[in-house]
Order: C-alpha cells, then sequence, then structure tokens
C-alpha cells in the first residue's frame, strides 16, 4: 500500500505538541511544546511555541505568539480549597473520579477568537471572552472582557489602547470577509495587500 504524502494545506504539528479533540484547518501550523485540548482553529492560524488553549474557537488567519494561554484554568474559588484535590481527586485517591460538574462548567466558558487576530507574547484570555476580528492583544495581556473587532488592548487586566481603523473601514473590512476567499482569489490579492493603504485596497476589492 502506498502511503499517502501529505499535501501543502495540511496542518503543521511539532511532534512535541500535545493536541487532543482538536479541529485544524488548512495550512495550521502548531509549534513546539503547544498544548490544545478540544479547541477548533481555523485555516492559516498558527500557534507559536509553548502556547496552550483548551475549550476554545479560534478563526482563520490568526497569528498566536510564543506563551500565550488562551482561556486560562479556573480554580473554584467557593469551595472550602482552590485546590485541584477537588475536582482532580484521581491524581491523588485511587478510587475518586474526576469531578464532571466541575468540568462541564468549565467546558461551557468558552473562549472565541475571530479572524486575522494578533495575540501577543504571553498574553491570557480567561474563560468566556470573546475576542473580535482584526483585534490586537498586546504582549503579557490579561484578557478579562470581550474585545471589539478592530481593537487593540493592552495591560492587566487588558484595556483599549486605540482602535486600528475609523469606525466605516472597519464595517467595510467585516463586509469583505476576505479571510473566507478562495484561495485564488486570496492569492491574487497578495501584492495589493503589501503595498496599498486600506482605503485603497478596499475600493479596489469591494467592486
Amino acid at each position: 500500500m502506498t502511503e499517502l504524502q501529505p499535501t501543502a494545506s495540511d496542518p503543521k504539528i511539532h511532534p512535541t505538541a500535545d493536541l487532543k479533540s482538536c479541529k485544524l484547518g488548512r495550512h495550521v501550523t502548531i509549534a513546539e511544546r503547544v498544548v490544545l485540548h478540544e479547541v477548533s482553529v481555523g485555516d492559516y492560524s498558527y500557534f507559536e511555541r509553548h502556547g496552550e488553549g483548551i475549550y476554545s474557537t479560534i478563526g482563520k488567519f490568526c497569528s498566536i505568539a510564543a506563551n500565550v494561554r488562551i482561556n486560562a484554568l479556573e480554580h473554584p474559588m467557593e469551595r472550602v480549597t482552590t485546590h485541584k484535590v477537588t475536582y482532580r481527586p484521581n491524581e491523588y485517591f485511587k478510587f475518586q473520579g474526576v469531578d464532571q460538574t466541575f468540568r462541564e462548567r468549565r467546558r461551557a466558558k468558552q473562549v472565541t477568537v475571530g479572524h486575522d487576530v494578533w495575540i501577543g507574547h504571553g498574553a491570557v484570555i480567561m474563560p468566556g471572552v470573546a475576542v473580535g476580528t482584526g483585534a490586537v492583544i498586546g504582549a503579557n495581556a490579561v484578557v478579562t472582557k470581550d474585545v471589539a473587532p478592530y481593537e487593540i488592548v493592552g495591560g492587566v487586566p487588558a484595556r483599549r489602547i486605540r482602535m486600528r481603523f475609523e469606525p466605516n473601514v472597519i464595517e467595510r473590512l467585516m463586509d469583505l470577509a476576505w479571510w473566507d476567499w478562495s484561495t485564488e482569489k486570496l492569492a491574487s490579492a497578495i501584492p495589493d495587500m503589501q503595498s496599498m493603504k486600506i482605503e485603497e485596497f478596499l475600493y479596489n476589492w469591494m467592486k
């Protein structure tokens, strides 16, 4: 039997990465020692080294820097102890099972990341947060609330620094939805993406 060779669009996963129950799109790259559990990653998005994510949906064309944590672990602060002994007692006691109620509570607090999002080095996105398309998360930021499309945030906790573009430009970009273009159309647009100002690009490609 002839072994099938991977195509150019197949995901590239470093052998040290740990992925469980994940869905990866075309041209996705997962670097060394990335840990992802129940994460969906859209086309062309990539995780740099040592990133982590759980219970999350990542859009297309997202740039995720090293040491990013998406959907940071939650501990049960209302219990007598925050230690994992109450929700993963199986690690310590032979006949104790995982606390499925707490697991489902964590699973319900999904993180969603839109398309074309840049998440800087060491940023942390907390449970239940939605990051809009085109947003930028500064390095080492801790994101505790939703981020609007094309908003730039930074700090601990993360706050708005500025918007990437004016509201009318953002609206037109969302309508253009270039991240959903065919491979052929995207390839033909690359030179204009490289050379044109945003208004000129929108004018030429929204016809």
